[in-house]
């Protein structure tokens, strides 16, 4: 990031001079923390370039984080850090060069995890994350903007992945044959997500995360107790399988997706348990009856999903994840779908 534009961007959120620092590793965002200095100097503020390429109209990240937090600001026990306007009163800004910025207050006496360590850490994640949603119940989802449309759609997932192969090169194909037939052998996880969109008084749409995992929570530097989630850009109407789902598939598995360990690709099952009863807790009543009947599913669907995801940009040429090596992508559906086969035998066993 160019630093006369960065400087220019943090002036634009405060007075005094900007003290400025990278914050966090984020793949997605730059984000910083900057300290105002001087007489005039208000405090510090996390501040932001969004992505433009992934998120296309990042003013509706701004509507929709400012109905969350007007929601949470009349709902006890939850906190969402303010967003900060700029000097001239609006709540972003875009640069000459084609950058939107934007600014929350930085919480102090805040830190982040990356690597879940116990249980009990696990637990507060999750019990975070539908405490969150929770709170948000009272919020008419249709006033909310699709950020990413159809992002945990798994029949546009699998319509997809079909596609994909029938236009593959042969040589990536052949390559490709076991995870494809795996992946298709499971197509009644589509069939059941089908099912929930023809249910809607059984499954409700609700306001989601939908980037559940550890680092996106705020913890207190004393307690250790979890403060808020953050980064809620993806923040958007869901379906209940898509948070605990996502944490299951991110917290619970021993390897990360780019593991090509396959031996050691497992279920902490401690860590699996964890996520379940803090969820269960955290979102309380908000669950139908169904819902919490097939909360076992929204691993194996968000896990398949994933799968399917690695092997289809395998199949397409790897145009959207980057990769470090050719066959990274698929190795990666690979991965998923070992975790996938684990999951499926310690679900069974529950």
């Amino acid at each position: 990031m160019n630093d006369t534009i960065l400087e220019a961007a943090a002036r634009q959120f405060g007075h005094g001079q900007p003290v400025i620092n990278k914050l966090g590793n984020g793949l997605i965002h730059h984000t910083y923390k900057v300290d105002f200095i001087g007489a005039n100097g208000n405090g510090s503020i996390v501040l932001q370039s969004i992505n433009r390429h992934m998120f296309k109209q990042p003013e509706n990240i701004i509507h929709n984080y400012r109905l969350v937090y007007e929601s949470v600001a009349a709902h006890n026990g939850l906190y969402i850090a303010p967003l900060v306007p700029t000097l001239a009163g609006q709540w972003f800004w875009e640069d000459g060069q084609g950058s939107f910025w934007r600014a929350t207050s930085f919480v102090k006496g805040s830190y982040t995890q990356t690597i879940p360590q116990t249980a009990a850490e696990v637990y507060k994640t999750a019990q975070c994350f539908g405490h969150f949603t929770r709170s948000l119940n009272a919020i008419d989802t249709t006033r909310l903007k699709v950020i990413i449309p159809h992002f945990h759609d798994l029949g546009l997932r699998y319509a997809q992945f079909e596609q994909a192969i029938s236009q593959a090169a042969i040589g990536r194909l052949l390559k490709s044959t076991h995870v494809i037939a795996e992946l298709r052998q499971r197509k009644k996880l589509v069939d059941f997500y089908e099912f929930i969109q023809q249910h809607p008084a059984d499954y409700h749409t609700r306001v989601m995360h939908h980037d559940c995992k550890l680092s996106n929570i705020l913890l207190d530097t004393v307690t250790h107790q979890a403060l808020c989630p953050v980064d809620l850009d993806t923040v958007m109407p869901g379906l209940y399988f898509s948070d605990v789902g996502d944490m299951i598939r991110s917290m619970s598995a021993t390897q990360d997706e780019n593991s090509t360990q396959w031996e050691n690709i497992a279920i902490n099952a401690d860590f699996y348990k964890a996520i379940i009863a803090g969820y269960l807790e955290g979102i309380g009543d908000n669950f139908t009856p169904a819902e919490k009947e097939n909360i076992h599913k929204a691993g194996l669907m968000m896990v398949y999903m994933q799968s399917l995801r690695f092997v289809t940009d395998f199949l397409n040429n790897d145009v959207y994840y980057k990769i470090d090596y050719p066959e990274q992508n698929l190795n990666r559906a690979l991965n998923q779908l070992i975790l996938l086969e684990k999951l499926e035998e310690f679900v069974e066993g529950l």
